[in-house]
């Protein structure tokens, strides 16, 4: 990453309104947003829910956690692959204050991301080609002597 130029951000944490469908879908169910960000990625669909069941767990063993792991996470994959600038500690700052707005810039970014990207499928190894068209062959005429036209015998 030392060789290429970070860009910003396709549109900032609160450009909810720059896609009203990401906003309402992140607004009124983001566990879903959530899910679907992360397959995106191509990561686990189930990962959100890291971010809703480990807060329980640590609180019950005693650790406070504020950090939503999954959204912190893929965020900073989501820079780190595409070459946007940014820190952990904006990471963890957004995730932590404001998840919402967090899942629906990444989903914003993937959505972009997918509509830019081409993928040229190549096969992995070389095509066999069979070519079946048959030789070429020559007559020979049979009969040395041939008798004149017209001729019955």
């Amino acid at each position: 990453m030392a060789n290429t130029q970070l860009k910003d951000w396709d549109s900032h944490l609160c450009d909810c309104f720059d896609d009203v469908n990401t906003c309402c879908y992140g607004f009124w169910c983001c566990p879903c947003l959530a899910c679907t960000v992360s397959g995106k990625f191509k990561e686990n669909y189930c990962l959100p829910l890291c971010d809703i069941l480990s807060p329980a767990i640590f609180v019950a063993c005693g650790i406070p956690l504020c950090a939503p792991p999954a959204a912190l996470s893929l965020r900073a994959s989501i820079r780190n692959r595409y070459g946007i600038k940014g820190s952990l500690c904006k990471d963890i700052l957004s995730s932590c204050f404001c998840v919402w707005c967090t899942w629906c810039q990444m989903h914003r970014q993937l959505k972009k991301q997918t509509a830019t990207t081409v993928v040229v499928n190549q096969p992995t190894q070389p095509t066999t080609v069979v070519n079946v068209q048959a030789n070429p062959v020559m007559m020979v005429n049979q009969n040395s002597a041939q008798a004149p036209i017209g001729f019955k015998g």
